[in-house]
């Protein structure tokens, strides 16, 4: 398939963040960003997105349970 040359200004954070996601899977920018846009017009990102809302809104209450107990202040003990 024939590729053809996109152009694109993005701050340097995101261009960065971009640089070091393709290396981490291996890809090339180009190929990262192909990547990207098909996973999102092909409905998977939206997806995705929705199975992680719909987990934390049924398991919110063990997340709740789990954050009050790290924010709890442990009892001195005596010695």
């Amino acid at each position: 398939m024939a590729k053809t040359q996109l152009g694109a200004r993005v701050n340097e954070d995101v261009a960065e963040l971009a640089k070091m996601r393709a290396a981490d899977l291996g890809l090339s920018i180009g190929d990262y960003l192909a990547r990207l846009v098909q996973e999102d017009t092909s409905g998977l990102r939206a997806r995705a997105v929705d199975a992680a809302a719909r987990f934390l809104a049924e398991h919110q209450d063990v997340f709740d349970t789990a954050e009050q107990a790290q924010q709890t202040p442990r009892e001195a003990h005596a010695a």
